[in-house]
């Protein structure tokens, strides 16, 4: 038998393939089937994403950015955190199957944060038994919450992030009892609801916890008896629905822990006595803000006293009551940020500011704090960034020693009691950015300097520079006592978003160079002195607010309202004139206020196109004709955009990040928000409204204008319609019973008219009227006396003379007697016009408020 010398050819081939995929693993980096995952993956990326270069000029994948192998070419990291578009990406989101990561057996990290992409198939990751560190946050994981269901078996896992993913559901126990080596859990920002899962608390391992801005409620379920994690360091609880109590003492074995927010849950009782023990934890962070929150916190005896660590403390909005602890401003406080606004806190500052402090942020507004600023404050407190202590009864002057805090970003001193002149260094040395001094009895020159300035409800005199400059974004002068004229030829304001200058005495015309002002938003010029036309060129500004109400101005509004942003226009009480046919151009109107002109014409069909509308006011004018059918077809309350939004300015602070490190977005960002307010004449008084209430407003006034014809039954469809003035035309016919419709009508004034017959018995089912004129009409039968009718008086009523009472026995003849003039009181027989105007005209419009909103910004 012959023996061969070679090996059989299936044994050579099988040789040579072991070769080949060695060779073919040392060109390539990484075995195929890892390969083949990662160009699919870059194949997805390249339709939203710009894929690095490494991913398409080198053959060897663990050479590829955002790729980590081990030594055996594994990939063990795979990091697509925050990729970047590219400029052709479209809509829509990036469609991600989870499952083909399931081709990375010893996959350690994976993060796909801040890609806003659409995930699924959290079953593909069940393979993954050796990852570590996940991080989907801020996607969109479709949402469920049934993830859990999968990554509750990957018991490797130390770290979950799956903030912002628009997760809803309930989270289950049973989903979280198997992850024993879980560190940190963040699901910020979801839909969440249901109550918080008890086997959080027993994780041996867990450090940080946050469940923050969710829809969870309940009880938190930790007990005196509680197994807590020794290891926990950060608990966020806050911006849920969170009852029953928290009982820090429940805390005593959490030797570790140093953040505590519980912030925004109303009902959440929170005991921070600790029953003579001291706490074995030093804190460093500490947000009980608009909690149920004992005053034994401010009064003691409590554990905060014992921390010697703490640098941020915020006890806002709990309606606290008495003197503060002398603890927090003494100078061995560790204090870098406090915020005790809103409750109910008295004190003198001269007393409690006197030692040196660390304290970078203040905020004390909305209390009952009193004395005087000192005048050392800058050796005071010389690190000060924000300083907020609006809203109090602060007297006594602005020390300029303000001014040598060089690091000031935040002064809001406004709605005190603050005199005399405001130091000019204020605006020159180290002008803050928000600079807010409204409403006191301050005056002096005004500058530039800051971004946002608000000085709004003093004594200011004497004429506006006419060179200001700077990087002002808000400029708000109203309601002092400036005169003369506005030139704005010298200013070099490129930045300026809004500017407010109305209730001054300024006179003259309006400065055509104020369009220089190419950037303005908000413009208001109301009830000042202001003559001659408007120029033009304001046409051209991105205006989406202008009020240049109760001036003398004349023209055309044709000639500059071509603005396609406009969506609340004032020109009340001028003496423009001209047609209305311009108003159906203005696409985005939702306040439109053109009383007390003289304007003519007719009103339109065009005008029912205007679908976001919330208030019309065209009364006192010359406007004639019939009112067009179609006004039932105004979609009043239907539009599609936020109106707070619409009308308000921000204006992000940076440069704060240093500040404290901490992972919270309630320290994420300072604001200064300015939003317009709106005045509305209803049920005998001016009201003032902001600007979020105009999508709850609604309303018509077309009274004294020369409209005639019937009442369009249409009118009936309007069943937002809070208000309705009709009065002083020249309207015949019956009174529509379609009215009956407009359910949610307060308001209702018809009177003035040629209206005849009876008033419609449907009318009693209008539960919410409150306010109710027919008189001056030709109306007859008998007043009706059931529902809302029943609270009216005969004044609603006069002036019809074939209009009766009802009879003793309830029932409606003839014979009984008409109301008479001579019926109702004195006060009756007034002008009806100014009786108009004060029932329910649209008066005075609007005046601004800037606010900020603290915390600040921090990185995370």
């Amino acid at each position: 038998m012959k023996i061969s010398c070679y090996p059989p050819l299936r044994t050579m081939l099988w040789v040579l393939c072991i070769i080949s995929m060695s060779v073919f693993y040392m060109i390539c980096g990484c075995i195929v089937e890892e390969r083949i995952a990662l160009i699919h993956i870059r194949s997805t990326l390249e339709e939203r994403y710009s894929v690095p270069a490494s991913w398409k000029q080198r053959d060897n994948c663990c050479s590829w950015e955002r790729v980590r192998c081990n030594n055996s070419t594994r990939v063990l990291d795979l990091n697509f955190s925050k990729l970047k578009l590219n400029s052709t990406t479209g809509g829509g989101c990036w469609n991600l199957d989870m499952a083909i990561f399931s081709a990375f057996h010893e996959l350690q990290l994976l993060d796909l944060s801040y890609n806003k992409a659409c995930l699924q198939s959290f079953d593909g990751l069940q393979g993954l038994t050796k990852l570590r560190y996940l991080n989907l946050s801020d996607n969109n994981l479709m949402g469920s919450v049934d993830v859990f269901r999968y990554l509750g078996k990957l018991v490797s896992l130390e770290v979950i992030n799956l903030d912002s993913n628009s997760m809803s559901g309930a989270l289950q126990d049973t989903d979280f009892r198997n992850l024993k080596n879980l560190r940190q859990l963040h699901l910020r920002s979801n839909q969440l609801n249901g109550s918080i899962p008890g086997s959080l608390f027993e994780l041996p391992l867990l450090e940080y916890l946050d469940l923050s801005r969710n829809l969870l409620q309940g009880h938190i379920p930790i007990t005196s008896v509680s197994n807590m994690s020794s290891s926990l360091q950060t608990l966020k609880l806050s911006d849920n629905y969170l009852n029953g109590t928290f009982d820090f003492f429940w805390l005593r074995s959490c030797t570790m822990l140093n953040t505590i927010s519980l912030s925004r849950n109303p009902n959440l009782a929170i005991d921070v006595k600790f029953h003579g023990q001291m706490p074995l934890f030093q804190l460093r962070a500490l947000m009980l803000s608009g909690c149920d929150l004992d005053n034994s916190i401010i009064t003691g005896p409590n554990f905060l006293a014992t921390q010697r660590h703490l640098e941020i403390l915020d006890l806002s909005n709990n309606n606290l009551s008495g003197n503060i602890s002398n603890w927090i401003f003494t100078d061995a406080t560790t204090l870098t940020y406090l915020d005790i606004a809103r409750n109910s806190l008295v004190g003198s500052l001269g007393s409690m500011w006197q030692h040196k402090s660390v304290l970078r942020v203040i905020n004390i507004s909305m209390n009952c704090f009193s004395g005087q600023l000192p005048a050392n404050i800058s050796l005071v407190f010389p690190n000060l960034v924000v300083l907020d202590a609006s809203h109090n009864f602060i007297n006594g002057s602005i020390p300029p020693s303000l001014c040598d805090i060089t690091r000031m970003e935040i002064l809001d001193l406004s709605n005190n009691k603050l005199s005399g002149e405001v130091p000019s260094c204020l605006f020159t040395n180290y002008p803050p950015q928000v600079l807010k001094l409204s409403s006191n009895n301050l005056g002096g020159l005004i500058f530039g300097g800051a971004s946002n300035l608000s000085i709004d409800s003093n004594n200011f005199e004497g004429t506006l520079s006419s060179n200001l400059s700077g990087n002002l974004n808000v400029l708000d002068l109203h309601d002092n006592k400036l005169s003369g004229q506005l030139s704005a030829s010298f200013w070099h304001l490129s930045s300026l978003q809004v500017l407010n200058v109305a209730s001054n005495r300024l006179t003259g015309e309006i400065d055509p160079a104020i369009c220089k002002l190419t950037n303005m938003q908000l413009l208001d010029m109301s009830a000042n002195f202001f003559s001659g036309s408007t120029p033009n060129c304001i046409g051209t500004l991105p205006l989406t607010f202008l009020n240049l109400s109760q001036n003398s101005l004349s023209g055309y509004p044709s000639y500059f309202l071509n603005s396609s942003y406009i969506a609340a226009l004032d020109l009340r009480y001028n003496q423009y004139e001209g047609d209305l046919d311009w108003v159906p151009s203005l696409r985005w109107i939702k306040l439109l206020l053109l009383g007390g002109n003289r304007f003519e014409g007719w009103i339109s069909a065009d005008l029912c196109h205007l679908r976001h509308l919330n208030i019309i006011d065209f009364s006192h004018n010359k406007l004639l004709g019939s009112l067009p059918p179609c006004i039932g077809d105004i979609s009043f309350g239907r539009g599609p955009y936020d109106t707070q939004a619409l009308f308000s300015i921000y204006d992000s602070i940076a440069n704060l990040d240093e500040l404290a490190n901490i992972d919270d977005p309630s320290f994420m960002f300072i604001t200064s928000q300015y939003s317009i307010s709106f005045t509305f004449s209803t049920k005998g008084s001016v009201r003032v409204y902001s600007s979020g209430f105009l999508d709850h407003m609604f309303g018509i006034d077309l009274s004294a204008n020369m409209l005639s014809g019937e009442i369009p039954l249409e009118i009936g469809n309007l069943s937002n319609i809070k208000s309705l003035n009709l009065s002083n035309n020249f309207f015949t016919g019956q009174i529509p019973a379609t009215i009956a419709n407009m359910s949610a009508i307060e308001s209702l004034d018809l009177s003035h008219n040629g209206l005849s017959g009876e008033i419609p018995c449907e009318l009693t089912q209008l539960c919410s009227l409150e306010v109710f004129s027919v008189s001056y009409n030709n109306l007859s039968g008998c007043m009706p006396w059931s529902g809302q009718f029943s609270t009216f008086s005969t004044e609603s009523y006069i002036g019809n003379i074939n209009l009766h009472n009802l009879s003793k026995g309830g029932m409606c003849v003839s014979d009984s007697s008409p109301v008479k003039e001579e019926d109702v009181g004195a006060s009756d027989q007034e002008d009806p016009v100014l009786y108009t105007i004060s029932a329910t005209s649209f008066v005075l419009a609007f005046f601004a408020t800037v606010s900020v909103l603290l915390p600040v910004i921090l990185q995370q």
